[in-house]
This record gives structure tokens, sequence and C-alpha cells, in this order.
């Protein structure tokens, strides 16, 4: 596995994502987009997308958001949602809207992974129980888009962050992470079971 530590600055360039392997640790700076369950299927709908996610980074999270009295929002919590939930939907966000990343936990499946590897994104891993360490990586709000008809944590958040820490599981190269755990757990099982 690999121990590269690499900055990803915005904009984001599919070069740069395409050279990504797993393993590799990313500090992300510049923008990225919140979108979980409801925003994916609003997606697969055929509804329009209020944003140009070419080229963009979608984050599976739903932030804990607070509105302060000048109309601004401050993210208090952004802890990565289980992305999973998204396998039925995310290839096609990858092939139509153009994205070059995707932040979650969990991993996804095989028609993620081909997707990754088709049109030249990854899956980056954030860490899961650390909600309010990555908020504080998050320095700014700067639109939200959807909030009247999904809600606020379902909304597009668009946000800057600056060195927010992920791990690529999945790269543009076929490579998973979750496979290998998988298939080495299953031979340990088996080894247990004889």
């Amino acid at each position: 596995m690999s121990e590269n530590i690499v900055k990803l600055d915005y904009p984001y360039k599919r070069e740069e994502i395409r050279a990504l392997k797993v393993g590799d640790t990313v500090l992300i700076t510049g923008k990225m987009f919140t979108g979980r369950d409801a925003v994916h299927k609003y997606i697969h709908d055929g509804n329009p997308v209020p944003v140009d996610l070419n080229n963009q980074i979608i984050y599976h999270c739903g932030p804990v958001v607070v509105e302060n009295s000048d109309g601004s929002y401050e993210i208090k919590a952004a802890g990565p949602t289980t992305s999973i939930r998204e396998e039925p939907y995310e290839w096609e966000v990858m092939r139509d809207h153009g994205i070059v990343g995707v932040i979650g936990k969990g991993g996804m499946g095989a028609k993620t992974l081909a997707a990754c590897q088709e049109y030249g994104c990854v899956y980056f891993h954030a860490i899961g129980g650390a909600a309010q360490v990555l908020a504080e990586k998050i320095k700014s709000v700067d639109n939200v888009y959807l909030k009247e008809i999904v809600g606020s944590p379902e909304a597009i958040w668009e946000m800057s962050v600056v060195e927010f820490p992920v791990v690529v599981t999945m790269d543009s190269h076929g490579n998973s992470l979750h496979d290998e755990v998988l298939k080495h757990s299953q031979e340990v099982f088996a080894d247990l079971i004889k």
C-alpha cells in the first residue's frame, strides 16, 4: 500500500486524479460539494442540477449547519455518510456530470469502481467519528442548493476547504482497498472454520 501524501488543489485536474493510487493520503484544498441520498436520487430522476459538477468533488455528508444572524452559514460537524447507499446512482453522476472524486465512508461497489476507471474518478475515504475535526477544515460555506426541496442535511452545500484529509480507497486503475480487505477477511475466515 502507498505511503504517499498528495496535496490536491482546486481546480482539480483529471490527470492528477488519474495519478492517485489506492493508499495515497490526500489533503484537499479548494471547493467541494456535499450530496447524499436525496440529492443523488434527485439527479438520477432527471431533475436539473443547480450547479456545475464537472471536475468537482462530491462529499457524502449531511453537515450540521448553523445559520448566523447575518445570513451566513457555519458548519459545526461534517462527518462522512456511509457511501454504499449511493451505489445505484454514483456511476451515473460520474458519467453525466464529470465529477472527479467522491468522499465518504465504507467504500462503494462494482458499478462505482468500474465508473472510476472509465471516467477517471476516485473514491476517497474520510474518517468516520471525526465530524468536528473535519468541520475545522471547512473554511467557508459559499452557497447552498436544493435546501428548500430536500432539506438542510440533504442539500448540496458548496464549501471551501483547506487540507481536508482523506485516503484513496478506490482508484481509476480498477483497484479497491475495500475489495482487498474483503478478500483477505474471507481467506482468514475460511482458515478459521477448517
